[in-house]
């Protein structure tokens, strides 16, 4: 699509883009739509940039549609509808007044938005990614803000009574905007965060999950152990709670300058087994660290280092701690001990 001088040009592409988008969100909101089906819209969604932006702006109008649907005048515009179908079915109205019932519907349909959204709330799912050493702020269409951490997936979707987040994998930060009617709801590894206005860290890794509360309070409900009820507990603001298979359940305080350093591109690291500090750098670095001596892995070392800088983590490993670097091939460093 060209662009001049901040003019659009539009055309019948646009239109075939709308009404695509229009179907895709029709089929999302249905009960049978499956994952093939989520997938093929994805592939759509990303197969140009009319598709996308398409969506996004008949997504946004269902969702302004969503947010007026206890509106007085909306209401009884929907009465008023339904009394005239009833008496247009009674009368047996000729074809054109059912073309004037049509004007009537979309005239309903721009005060309050599509009756089907109205009645059908649920939005459809929004999926954000992070690519290594790729950090993303995100302003949610709540007024939520979300900061995205390196290699890290979430899933958003509203819903009428609740909003919720998937964190597929990786790390985020949530600074929720308050609406008490309407809690903010975290899923990671079968455990479940609630919050209504608050500022907290999610965390999901292979073996566990870490929450960490910032501002607020939040409720984390952990996964249940093969016997027994799932864990639940509230957090106070400098808490953090870690919870894994099995019931594995962990309650402690938060370690505040290693919780706000990552969202600044630091990581600090108090006295902690350089083969976990090897873990963490690697998830920001396309090139990985690689330990040859297995014992290096429990080497306490402490520290703050830049996330996008994996070179003064190897510096200082070499002359604090007597490491040896190698670069063994254009995507891995190998550190072993000098000789």
């Amino acid at each position: 699509m060209r662009r001049y001088k901040g003019m659009r040009m539009y055309g019948k592409q646009d239109n075939l883009s709308s009404d695509q988008a229009e179907r895709w969100i029709v089929r999302l909101h249905a009960d049978d739509c499956g994952p093939a089906e989520r997938a093929a819209f994805e592939r759509w969604r990303a197969a140009s940039v009319a598709h996308a932006a398409a969506y996004d702006s008949v997504a946004r109008l269902h969702r302004q549609a969503a947010s007026l649907r206890g509106d007085p005048l909306l209401q009884a515009a929907a009465r008023t509808a339904r009394i005239h179908t009833a008496r247009v079915r009674e009368r047996r109205a000729s074809w054109r007044r059912g073309v004037s019932l049509a004007v009537a519907a979309l005239l309903l349909v721009a005060v309050g938005g599509a009756s089907w959204y109205v009645w059908n709330p649920a939005q459809p799912e929004q999926r954000y990614v992070t690519g290594v050493g790729e950090k993303r702020n995100l302003r949610l269409d709540d007024g939520s803000m979300v900061l995205l951490d390196t290699a890290s997936v979430v899933a958003v979707q509203y819903r009428r009574k609740q909003r919720e987040v998937v964190l597929e994998q990786g790390q985020a930060q949530f600074i929720v905007a308050s609406q008490p009617s309407r809690p903010f709801i975290v899923h990671a590894r079968g455990g479940v965060v609630r919050a209504i206005g608050t500022r907290f860290q999610v965390r999901s890794d292979p073996d566990w999950v870490q929450v960490t509360l910032l501002e607020g309070k939040v409720e984390v409900n952990a996964p249940p152990p093969a016997s027994g009820a799932a864990a639940a507990a509230v957090l106070v603001p400098g808490e953090q709670l870690r919870y894994g298979p099995g019931g594995r359940w962990e309650r402690r305080a938060a370690d505040l300058e290693v919780a706000q350093g990552w969202t600044q591109g630091e990581l600090v690291f108090r006295n902690r087994p350089l083969g976990e500090i090897v873990t963490e750098m690697n998830r920001h670095t396309v090139v990985q660290l690689r330990l040859i001596d297995p014992s290096l892995r429990d080497l306490p070392i402490s520290g703050v280092f830049y996330d996008n800088n994996q070179q003064s983590l190897v510096r200082a490993l070499e002359r604090g701690w007597s490491l040896h670097a190698e670069q063994a091939s254009p995507d891995e460093i190998m550190l072993r001990r000098r000789e």
